[in-house]
């Protein structure tokens, strides 16, 4: 007798429909599982014997091919047991199939059995949410750790299951599973050090705070203990929080990777610090099967790249592509996927190998050649891909041991951030921009217009420093950033000058 079970897999973060059908028929008792599938779906085998033995029925010992449709579609993990065991039960008449047939002829079943018959979480919960909406299915069930990520998606009812055997009362009717109600959405904000604990740097508050309103790339140069660390960390605390589309995707990112930290969407933005020995695999994605890398993780978030000029050329080099497209493509041997990397990075760095080039109170001890090569880390077309160029002062012991005087806090930079985010929401509604750094050409040539004094502020500036056109659309951004946040309508001189201000490199190196 032959069953059959919709399922569905995961290609990159796109969820795949997978038709699980079961043949049971007279022979040698023998087990084979056919259509290209991996060592933890051949392994299931097992898992599944002991889970329908261990729920009260008996094993059928008979000939069993499981055939995982399109046969030409490799099929990777664990996601499959449960729609196995559910097809293999009504294969065999363990479960009334025309009674089960009815009651999952509109749905999808995902999940991996324990040998208990208890289930486990699986990967891409939310996006196989969403192949089945798209599908056309009505009803997922998946095991219930996955179900509030799930249960986000508007169109599908997602039944939470604990055990195999619950699911047995399902398919005989005896049963039923109430769908899981998703939770009210609830915009959180990130916690750590807030910009009033941060002494001095003012001109470089300021320029963070440019930063988190437009998402915009900025690299911090500086002594060492000036602070860049702790305001880099400190901008988590004045980013806008996440809105559910923008929740959406990065969810669907972070359950692919196994990064999930707590059941339903991701609340918070990412903010991602890999170590300056990482791989260009680990952060550009990798691995067999093309997982995502740590520039997917930040998708939407925050990259945070200390002792930049530390990492790799190679490292640094593959992240020019991200920068420009917003995605990352993943070529492996078994997979080619694409990822969403659309993430605003922070680099901080030391002038030089010492970090005391051009200190007042200590001597540089590197040589010109050492300095030059130090900063000749990072590549022309690198430096072209960032925004806003953050000079990190010296700290004196008045800035530590004199009483302070009164700073701003987080809670009122963020809730100017906030409002220039929100003229950039009502500019961009309706589309799948977010902010003012996701602007191409065409939002550029409509948003970022030049006239009168700001425009001939601006060629005055091109023509003496020779603008890349990379260069031009990302002044221009900046510029918008800038007015956005004093709630101009207009890009006014004073904008662009600010803009030019932050991008000019030349007074970093000289």
């Amino acid at each position: 007798m032959i069953a059959r079970v919709k399922s569905c897999g995961l290609q990159g973060i796109q969820g795949c429909p997978i038709d699980v059908e079961i043949d049971v028929s007279a022979g040698l008792p023998a087990y084979e599982t056919v259509g290209l599938p991996d060592k933890a779906v051949v392994e299931s085998k097992e898992r599944i014997k002991a889970a329908i033995k261990n729920i009260g029925f008996a094993f059928p010992p008979r000939r069993v091919v499981v055939n995982l449709a399109p046969a030409d579609l490799r099929k990777v993990g664990t996601v499959y047991d449960l729609p196995i065991a559910v097809g293999l039960l009504m294969a065999s008449g363990l479960v009334d199939p025309d009674v089960a047939h009815k009651t999952i002829a509109d749905a999808m079943i995902v999940g991996e059995l324990a040998l208990d018959g208890m289930l486990r979480p699986v990967r891409g919960a939310l996006s196989m949410a969403l192949t089945a909406r798209e599908g056309g299915i009505r009803r997922l069930y998946c095991p219930a750790a996955n179900a509030e990520e799930a249960a986000c998606v508007e169109g599908v009812e997602v039944c939470a299951v604990e055990s195999l055997r619950q699911l047995c009362g399902v398919l005989q009717g005896e049963t039923s599973i109430a769908p899981t109600i998703p939770q009210p959405w609830v915009e959180v904000r990130d916690d750590g050090d807030d910009f009033s604990l941060i002494r001095g740097q003012f001109a470089a508050k300021r320029a963070a705070e440019v930063a988190a309103t437009g998402g915009h790339n900025l690299l911090m140069i500086g002594p060492p203990g000036g602070g860049k660390t702790m305001l880099a960390r400190a901008l988590r605390t004045i980013v806008p929080p996440m809105r559910f589309e923008e929740a959406v995707e990065v969810t669907r990112i972070h359950s692919i990777a196994g990064r999930m930290a707590a059941s339903g969407l991701c609340r918070k933005r990412p903010f991602v610090a890999p170590h300056h020995t990482a791989s260009p695999a680990s952060l550009i994605g990798g691995g067999p099967l093309a997982q995502p890398g740590e520039i997917s993780l930040a998708h939407l978030g925050i990259l945070f790249l200390d002792e930049l000029p530390e990492f790799s050329r190679d490292v640094l080099e593959a992240l020019r592509q991200p920068l420009e497209d917003g995605e990352a493509t993943v070529s492996r041997a078994l997979a080619k996927e694409t990822y969403p990397a659309r993430f605003m990075l922070v680099g901080a760095m030391n002038p030089c190998p010492c970090g005391n080039y051009g200190s007042s109170y200590k001597p540089c001890s590197c040589g010109q050649s050492r300095v030059e090569r130090y900063r000749g880390r990072l590549s022309g077309p690198l430096i072209d891909r960032i925004d806003i160029f953050i000079p990190m002062q010296e700290l004196q012991f008045d800035d530590f041991h004199a009483p302070a005087a009164p700073a701003e806090t987080s809670s009122v930079i963020r809730a100017r951030v906030e409002a220039g985010r929100e003229r950039q929401n009502a500019r961009f509604a309706g589309t799948k921009l977010f902010c003012n750094a996701h602007m191409g050409q065409a939002e550029i040539e409509a948003y970022c217009k030049l006239e009168g004094s700001a425009r001939t502020l601006f060629a005055e500036a091109f023509r003496a420093q020779h603008f890349s056109g990379r260069a031009n659309a990302r002044i221009l951004r900046l510029a918008r950033t800038i007015a956005d946040l004093e709630a101009c309508d207009r890009i006014e001189e004073e904008h662009v000058a600010e803009a030019l201000q932050y991008r000019l490199m030349d007074r970093f190196w000289n």
